[in-house]
């Protein structure tokens, strides 16, 4: 099935029915997939802590065995909050890590409530030398450690972290200067990123505030954002009202005519200072940022690649103008060497191309050029040889 787009864009797709201990340990603890475990893991010793705690306290005449059994695995929930806290500054480092206030915070009860713990295991409350009054007093500690529960606020802030790196895991990552951002530089004046969300997409996609705190302490009064994302927006005021959209639409291309004007538009904001930079995103953060005087090869999707070409031809033969318009008939699509197996997906491959850059009534695409088969992963099923040809005649 083809579909006209306006514009000699055209869309087509098949449809088919039916080391050291160190580095060792920082290296897991990056890992999100393991991170995720770790996380929830200290979520649940929080909870179970504070349930222990409102056990003991309710049992005032409980046996030695029993409240030497809570004391001990509070203990050990304890060693193991301070053993977190310090392998997190020894991953992100004594600075970084301590330039959060939620941080110290976190990092001061943990020290506290441990030292609550070991008083409260170590003294025997059973004891016949313990007079009433220091009893009352060591139980008076022990509600210390229900202060433990505001870790939740830490530990959700590290949750959404890890969430965030599990979502970009393929993609860099900026980790600097306290940022955790799917965020990178293309150039010194180029920057791509995902979306900025907010709400519950932020809790996997970058949070917009932190992103426009990183925008406003790295470039402050020096930054422009382009969204390319047709589906959504945001307020622009957080980023100071310097944002400009171009609508394309998710895993899809734009149009010539936008390219053009898209392009002008960096470099006029590029040209007008220096120190000017510019902050791109589509949806996901994966898509295709067409620059001015380069490109890349940040594409999630081969047909972006190829509108990429197109806009190199414009720039090179047509002087940043529109080429010629070009209407054409296809004739017929030969695919080659299909051998797919029956009912593999609705979509197993797709591509788009513009009329206006045909030459000779005839396009090929290799398997390297069709969105899907040109991943290594798929090369099982589609051969070096598999390919599609589209014939072409005048109306």
């Amino acid at each position: 099935v083809y579909t006209a787009l306006g514009n000699g864009n055209m869309a087509w797709s098949p449809c088919i029915l039916p080391l050291s201990l160190c580095s060792i340990i920082s290296g897991h603890l990056s890992n999100p997939s393991l991170s995720l475990c770790y996380r929830i893991f200290g979520v649940v010793l929080i909870i179970v802590d504070v349930v222990l705690v409102i056990v003991d306290l309710s049992l005032p005449s409980r046996s030695r065995g029993v409240g030497e059994a809570l004391e001990t695995v509070s203990l050990l929930i304890a060693l193991f909050f301070l053993a977190d806290v310090l392998l997190r500054v020894y991953v992100e480092g004594f600075k970084v890590y301590f330039s959060s206030r939620l941080n110290s915070i976190d990092a001061c009860i943990v020290i506290i409530t441990l030292g609550v713990n070991m008083i409260y295991t170590f003294s025997d409350l059973n004891g016949p030398s313990l007079i009433p009054r220091v009893v009352t007093f060591l139980r008076f500690l022990r509600i210390i450690i229900l202060v433990r529960i505001f870790r939740l606020a830490s530990q959700k802030k590290e949750l959404e972290k890890v969430t965030r790196r599990m979502v970009s895991e393929n993609k860099r990552r900026y980790q600097k200067d306290g940022f955790d951002l799917d965020l990178t530089y293309v150039t010194d004046r180029v920057i791509a990123m995902s979306f900025p969300s907010s709400g519950k997409q932020a809790l996997y996609r970058n949070p917009i505030r932190e992103v426009a705190r990183f925008l406003d302490t790295k470039h402050e009064d020096h930054y422009k954002v382009f969204n390319l994302c047709s589906e959504k927006g945001y307020d622009p005021q957080f980023f100071h009202y310097r944002v400009e959209r171009v609508f394309i639409d998710d895993h899809n291309v734009p149009s010539l005519e936008d390219m053009l004007k898209y392009t002008a538009s960096v470099r006029e904001w590029m040209a007008a200072d220096p120190r000017n930079v510019i902050a791109i995103h589509c949806k996901g953060g994966k898509g295709d940022y067409i620059y001015p005087r380069r490109y890349t090869n940040m594409c999630v999707c081969v047909l972006q690649s190829r509108y990429v070409g197109y806009y190199e031809v414009m720039k090179t033969k047509f002087n940043r103008q529109l080429p010629p318009e070009r209407s054409l008939k296809i004739k017929s699509i030969r695919i080659h060497s299909i051998g797919l197996p029956k009912g593999y997906e609705d979509c197993p491959f797709y591509f788009w191309f513009n009329t206006s850059f045909i030459e000779n009534n005839k396009l090929f695409l290799s398997r390297e050029e069709l969105d899907n088969p040109h991943k290594a992963k798929t090369w099982d099923l589609y051969k070096e040889d598999f390919g599609v040809t589209l014939f072409f005649t005048d109306p």
